[in-house]
Order: C-alpha cells, then structure tokens, then sequence
C-alpha cells in the first residue's frame, strides 16, 4: 500500500469515527442525542452545562485550549532539541489523537502491545515503534504480512534476550522483509525488562546478526525504571544507553541499517534525554533521536505534574491539565460528608485520587474551596466537607485526575470541549 493509499485509508477511517451511532454505549452523553452520528451530535456544539443539552454525570471531557495547546509544546521542544517524536499511543487510544500528534511532527507512534499496533494500522498510521519485545507468533507473522504489503510501513521493536530472538526468527521464517529491532537496554536491577549488562547486549547483537529475518538498527531503554530515579542516575543510565550504541556502532552491528536509532523518554525525564542524547558522538550512519513520551497530550493534575521536566525548565513553556471529570453531589448525608456519582469506573485512581476542583450551581463556578476526595468506591466518590463548604445535592464538581493512561481507558467517547462548555469534538477510544 503506497503512502498516498495509507493517507486515504486514514482519512476514510477517521471519517468513519464520526458516522458512528450515539447509543447507550457512551457515558454521559445526551440520551435525546441516541440514533445521531457523532458528527451531527458534534455539529449541534451542545454545552456540557445547560440542562436543556442533556449531558449527565458523570462526564469526562477534554479541554479543547489545553489539548492544542500540549500538541504544539512538544511539537515545539522535540524540534528545539533535534529529538524526533513518537509519542506513547497506549496513553489514549485514540486515532484521532495519533494523527494530531502525527500533524504535529511525531514521526510515527509508539505502542506496547499488538493489539494496539492493529488499531494504528486499521487507521494509517505509517510508522510504529513498539516499546517491548515481541515474541507472539500469530503477531509476527501479521507484522510480517504488513510490512510485505506495504513496503513504507516503518515497524521496529524491542529485543532483549537470545531466546527472544530464537523465537522471533522461528516465526518470521520466510517473510519477505526482516523486521527492524533495538536491544533494549534495562534500567538496572529491579528494572522491569532489558538486557542487564552490556555484555549480554554484544550476545543479543551477535544473536541478531545471526538470522536473515531480523535486521539490528539501534538501542533503545526507558529511563523512568532507573531505580532510585534522580538526575544523575538517570543521566548515568542514558549515557550507558548512547556507549552501547557508539560500542555496537563500531563493531559493526548495523551494518544493514540505514539509520541508527537511539530511544528513550517517558513524562517524566525527557529533559535529561534531550541534554545526554546531544551528547551523541558521530557514527556510522545518521542517528534518529527518538523520544517516546506519551502522557503529555492530556497531562493531568497529580502524577505528572509533580514530575514533568517543564517544572523543572519553566523557560521551555508549561502543560497544562486537559482532563475533566464532572460528577454531580447525589447525597449531602453530614454536615462533614457527601458523595458523588463517579467512581472507580469513571475516574484514574491508581497513582493519586481524584482533587475537587470547582463547584457548579445554577450557572455559577467557583473554587471547591474545603471539598476533599478521601475515596473511590465504584460509582461514588467519598467527599469530606470542612466547616463552610457550600456544597449541596444537585451541585456539579470538576475534578482532576492523576495519570492520563488509566484516565482515557475507562472512557469510549469523550468531549472535547471549550472553555464555556461549548462542545466541538468527540474523542474515540480503542482500549
């Protein structure tokens, strides 16, 4: 399929996302709006907090300013830095998002399971970049017949041990094209996957060279695994990470390649890739810098606040929080407590619970000044009131949430919406 028929088959999908039907499927939305098409739903541009619109609680959103606004910062540090971006798509799922971060730069899209590299072909994307080592036969082999029928799909995947490529091989037997893999290079021990010591790497490597089905074109490792993560030890591991390449590189390990490719970055440290990977000496063939962060497209209020690089760089610009959760008080049973109807179903609550945000009450917002999350139970947020919370049965709360990856899956179809409410979007979820 030629670059030209995969734009079209994108078109034509994302195309299709908003013939789909509104039904019963999708929390939140206007039960008067079953039977339209998101796109004639989206045409209306309902506002998320007049009555009459229909919208119920719960309801996630997405602010339609601040997700622009995410989308170009990045788009704007990869380019300052000489990064190429391939964004984590595992975050939201969602084509729609993968092609705005493909329009605003990303090379391609990062993902961690084969299910998910279905969903960005079914929907175009070209170029893949999977953050784990794949030894599922079934996988290889429906890889193998992409690459086969599109000789511009650009794949690449981990590996990280002999018998990972054993497997891989025994698999990919025949194929017409070998698939591109980095050794993947652990954070150290106690880390989750990798190869261990550099050592194990040149075996890994030798292993590759080995078999005509896989083709060795770079090192790649993810930082935010380094165990007691601080600037020098995280620095240290990268600087481990760009010596195997420049030790690979001169033994001759990519010899078939066309590029090098160097990878790291999750949310958390891609400052210090930025700085190592300018570090990069020469080498054989030109090195394609490729930072994976994910989390950034929506940002959040807990987890990734406290960790994202721009608080630590505020000259290089700011996320900012994208996500909304709004629930509505359904029981005011004490003056000290009341609940609302979302919960764990609605809401991410792995790394940090939900933060009450504003308060909603007869058109008028204000801060949720003395409303505090204490707990999720399924469907009710379990909400401590300090003396003189104004806080009553029927009021709507907004409230941040902690990690966009476990924020997204709970949701299929999500607004996006203005500033005033006004909503312009709907995202479209694959989890």
């Amino acid at each position: 399929m030629s670059t030209e028929a995969l734009a079209r088959l994108a078109a034509d999908r994302l195309a299709g996302l908003a013939e789909e039907r509104v039904d019963h499927r999708f929390k939140g939305l206007p039960a008067d709006a079953d039977g339209l098409t998101v796109g004639e739903l989206a045409a209306q541009r309902r506002n998320l907090f007049r009555e009459d619109d229909g919208f119920t609680t719960p309801v996630l959103a997405l602010s339609a300013e601040r997700l622009e606004h995410n989308l170009a910062l990045m788009e704007t540090y990869a380019s300052r830095h000489g990064l190429a971006f391939a964004p984590h798509g595992k975050t939201s799922m969602a084509p729609q998002l993968f092609h705005r971060q493909l329009a605003h730069g990303a090379w391609g899209i990062t993902l961690a399971v084969p299910h998910q590299v279905r969903v960005a072909r079914a929907f175009g994307v070209g170029r893949v970049f999977l953050a784990n080592e794949l030894v599922d036969a079934p996988a290889l082999r429906r890889i193998a017949a992409e690459l086969a029928a599109d000789p511009e799909f650009r794949f690449i995947c981990y590996v990280d041990s002999v018998r990972g490529v054993e497997l891989m091989d025994a698999a990919l037997r025949g194929a017409a094209r070998p698939v591109d893999v980095v050794i993947e290079l652990g954070a150290g021990e106690g880390a989750r996957t990798g190869v261990r010591t550099e050592a194990e790497c040149a075996e890994v490597a030798a292993a590759v060279a080995a078999v005509p089905t896989l083709r060795l074109v770079g090192v790649a490792g993810y930082e935010g695994e380094v165990p007691g993560a601080d600037p020098e030890r995280v620095r240290s591991y990268l600087r481990r990470l760009v010596a195997l390449a420049t030790l690979l590189d001169g033994d001759g390990r990519f010899g078939g390649a066309e590029q090098i490719v160097l990878s790291a970055g999750g949310s958390a440290w891609f400052d210090a890739v930025a700085e190592v990977f300018a570090e990069v000496p020469a080498l054989s063939l030109p090195v394609l810098k490729l930072l994976r962060s994910g989390a950034y497209v929506s940002h959040d209020d807990g987890h990734y606040q406290r960790l994202t690089p721009f608080a630590r760089v505020p000259r290089e610009g700011a996320l900012e929080p994208a996500f909304r959760l709004w629930a509505q008080v359904v029981s005011r049973p004490t003056p000290e407590q009341a609940f609302a109807n979302a919960g764990k179903r609605d809401a991410a609550y792995d790394l940090d619970l939900p933060v009450a945000q504003v308060v909603r009450r007869n058109g008028e917002e204000r801060p949720a000044t003395g409303i505090t999350v204490t707990g999720l139970s399924d469907q009710h947020a379990w909400l401590r009131t300090e003396p003189g919370a104004d806080v009553e049965a029927g009021d709507w709360i907004g409230f941040g949430l902690s990690h966009p990856c476990t924020s997204f899956d709970k949701w299929q179809l999500i607004p996006v919406a203005e500033a005033d409410g006004t909503v312009v979007d709907y995202i479209r979820t694959f989890f």
